[in-house]
């Protein structure tokens, strides 16, 4: 070993926590490598053998360890293959500088192979040998870090699911899952949120003068947020039902509410329809939201159109009612533009049109109806959704 004192001798107090085991069956050399590193503020204890290193490690882990390549009983090869199998991390992981007297690149590359994370050379440098030293250290105190910021992450994010699992029971309560029962008439429904919450919701509820409402709302944004606007969303219309007995009103009366809350930072579009089962006429009120696809048997299927922008956007709008009448055999579907994303076997995304291509006039029924659009434009279920998608099939039984 060369003769030689560690400079800097001032930082001897930055190194007060590391604890350097020095493995060598040489006593002389094991003196003179922890005298020199404890006079450089390192604090070091000795094995004479790796049999004794690795009975003592569990006890008193170190910070890293010097270890000798050539030893009888296990060399440093094999001392550091029971090291990188220990079932302990702490252990597994602990940073090697590898000590041989074998000079060249052979020797270099049987050190690294052996699982070192780096070697010198003797007769030993020290201050080379130091600054391999505080490379490891270092490098090994940002594992750790990362290793805690990653715990914090998986913490954060089992966090996360509990409160989005808490928060899809939460939105799944607010979303009817039995939808009326009329003689002649059949109603089906799909929600797919992109997460396990979205923005995306709709319900139906009984009108002041005995008609049904049927709303659907699509809120901006995804996730967390949006569901709480969806939550809002459903409060609205409740209320408003509850005050006014038209579907123009109750929309104006959701868009002033939405936007005495949020002012014009937040919007969302909506659609509702106003049925009379027992005559099957029906009010649509749209505000930017996707059009209404009324089917009607032996004929093309139509389109009602949103006549006012989405809620939110502006303080007055003027809200009107496109009124149709349903017989046998025609129905309707609301939806958001969920809809309008390719599915894995289009290569041309959705519109209007094509939806309204798409719907015949001879299903037999609202869920017949309801699959057969979710089937062609929606991918499979457990397949990523490029957004929310929700839907309400309505038919009048023929």
């Amino acid at each position: 070993m060369r003769d030689g004192a560690f400079p800097n001798q001032e930082k001897m107090t930055e190194r007060k926590g590391d604890n350097i085991l020095v493995i060598d069956d040489d006593r002389a050399s094991r003196r003179m490598l922890t005298h020199a590193l404890g006079s450089a503020g390192y604090t070091c204890r000795e094995s004479a053998s790796g049999v004794e290193a690795l009975a003592t490690l569990h006890d008193d882990v170190p910070s890293l360890l010097l270890l000798d390549f050539h030893m009888p009983e296990l060399n440093g090869a094999e001392v550091l293959s029971r090291l990188r199998s220990d079932g302990n991390p702490a252990i597994a992981q602990l940073p090697v500088i590898m000590l041989t007297g074998d000079g060249g690149e052979d020797s270099e590359v049987l050190c690294l192979e052996a699982g070192a994370n780096d070697f010198v050379t003797k007769p030993i440098n020290l201050p080379v040998l130091r600054a391999r030293i505080d490379t490891q250290l270092r490098l090994q105190s940002l594992r750790r870090q990362l290793q805690q910021q990653n715990d914090e992450l998986e913490a954060w994010r089992e966090n996360l699911e509990r409160d989005l699992a808490a928060a899809r029971l939460t939105q799944q309560s607010l979303i009817p899952q039995k939808p009326p029962r009329w003689p002649g008439w059949e109603i089906a429904a799909e929600y797919r949120p992109v997460i396990q919450v979205g923005g995306d919701i709709y319900g139906w509820l009984r009108m002041s003068d005995q008609r049904t409402l049927f709303w659907i709302a699509d809120a901006t944004g995804h996730g967390a947020a949006a569901a709480l606007l969806t939550t809002l969303a459903k409060l609205l219309f409740h209320h408003g039902s509850v005050e006014h007995a038209d579907p123009a009103k109750i929309m104006e009366a959701v868009n002033n509410d939405f936007r005495s809350i949020f002012g014009a930072r937040s919007f969302m579009t909506a659609m509702c329809v106003a049925l009379d089962h027992e005559s099957g006429r029906a009010s649509v009120v749209g505000a930017g939201h996707p059009p209404l696809v009324v089917v009607r048997r032996g004929r093309a299927a139509e389109l009602v159109q949103s006549s006012a922008p989405p809620l939110g956007l502006l303080e007055h709008s003027q809200f009107a009612e496109t009124a149709i009448e349903l017989g046998p055999g025609d129905g309707f579907l609301l939806y958001t533009d969920g809809l309008y994303g390719a599915s894995k076997n289009e290569t041309e995304r959705w519109t209007p049109a094509r939806l309204q291509a798409l719907i015949a006039h001879d299903d037999a029924s609202a869920e017949g109806m309801l699959r057969k659009v979710i089937d062609r434009t929606a991918p499979d279920a457990g397949q990523a959704l490029e957004d929310d998608l929700a839907a309400i099939a309505v038919l009048r039984t023929p």
